[in-house]
């Protein structure tokens, strides 16, 4: 069985108390860091080694991201050390009740209505939405001093309130250079205390989604990484294990299918969300999903594969432990789930996201596969 990102906090924990494990293994060290390159998959790291021959060099395995591929669901996971079944952050977007009813909510924005609506944290407190205690949050409690090297707005949003749930002192991180010399500084200290750095860069990730995944302006940020990662390595004290993953891969877009161009799919539907790759369809009423997955599944032929939450569920899609009800209500009635290059996009409701040249989410290898890479 493949290990995924919830996997990797937990064999950090081990490592910290010298305990064995069955699961992944980590090497012991005083202090530990975790530095996430947003869309680092492990099947373009593989097609790119010429252009990353550092984090190539010392890749350690291949883990899963876990259902949906994306980077709110798969830093939560990270963070908790569990699936989504059980935190409940379910991918980029997902309905949550509201006066009016369901309503979208944008979890990497921590936004309703869409990535660019109104501040949800008042209105939906991220302790509340993720209420299940961190991996982050077991580490302090043992005593490891938590830091993080991420950029300086990220400690206030709900996305990472809700993940780590705890504080720790900030490195702020806004390019390669200093995501290297906050983890230096993280590293670089004589007391015998322990520390954790969580250490954070999105630029692949954003140069996949405008440019496309393996693009020249895709593989100049790869190389730039991978140059840091060798700098890094080289300059860490032998007391520091450096854990290098990614939150999901991508693909390039192929065909789009556009969901608002057909009537007979937002027939008995309330509310579609997600992204291009994987779509949440709330239905008006519970007796209208069976017809609504045939209308999909008519509609849409090979380019997704529909099924009902019933199914995911049976099929384990989003963890194998079954969510408390407040969770299984985030999940749509009816899930359609991108397949081979297809992308399922919303070009009125979601502009920005129906134009973008890379995406990720669904089941491929391209998507799903991340590295595990390490220093030691």
């Amino acid at each position: 069985m493949r290990h995924t990102l919830a996997d990797i906090l937990p064999a950090v924990s081990a490592a910290f108390d010298g305990a064995e494990t069955e699961g992944l293994e980590v090497a012991p060290a005083r202090d530990i860091a975790v530095l996430l390159i947003d869309g680092l998959g492990a099947e373009l790291l593989r097609r790119h080694g010429d252009v990353a021959p550092t984090l190539t060099a010392h890749l350690r395995t291949t883990l899963a991201a876990g259902f949906p591929a994306t980077t709110a669901s798969s830093i939560s996971s990270l963070a908790i050390g569990a699936p989504c079944a059980t935190h409940g952050i379910i991918g980029y977007s997902f309905a949550l009740p509201s006066a009016a009813g369901p309503e979208n909510f944008n979890a990497l924005r921590w936004r309703t209505g869409s990535a660019e609506g109104p501040d949800a944290r008042t209105t939906h407190v991220p302790e509340d939405v993720q209420p299940v205690e961190s991996s982050v949050q077991r580490l302090a409690r043992s005593g490891v001093e938590v830091h993080y090297v991420v950029p300086g707005y990220q400690m206030r949003s709900g996305l990472t309130r809700a993940a780590f749930r705890t504080a720790g002192r900030l490195h702020p991180a806004s390019d390669l250079d200093s995501v290297r010399d906050g983890l230096l500084d993280f590293a670089r200290h004589t007391d015998r205390g322990r520390r954790f750095a969580y250490a954070y860069f999105p630029d692949l990730d954003m140069h996949g989604h405008v440019a496309g995944p393996e693009s020249a302006q895709w593989r100049a940020v790869l190389g730039a990484v991978d140059a840091m990662v060798a700098q890094l390595i080289d300059d860490l004290p032998p007391t520091c294990t450096l854990l290098i993953t990614g939150d999901h891969g991508m693909i390039r877009a192929g065909a789009a299918i556009d969901l608002e161009a057909d009537p007979e799919l937002r027939r008995d539907v309330r509310l579609v969300s997600g992204e291009a790759r994987v779509r949440h369809v709330y239905s008006d009423y519970p007796d209208a999903v069976r017809d609504v997955a045939d209308r999909w599944t008519g509609a849409l032929g090979e380019h997704a594969r529909i099924v009902t939450r019933e199914q995911a569920l049976d099929e384990h899609w989003f963890g194998p432990t079954p969510p408390v009800p407040t969770i299984e209500s985030r999940i749509g009635d009816v899930l359609a789930v991108a397949r081979g290059t297809s992308v399922l996009v919303c070009p009125t409701a979601e502009p920005m996201e129906s134009t973008m040249a890379g995406h990720h989410g669904a089941w491929t290898d391209d998507e799903q596969l991340v590295p595990l890479i390490s220093n030691r």
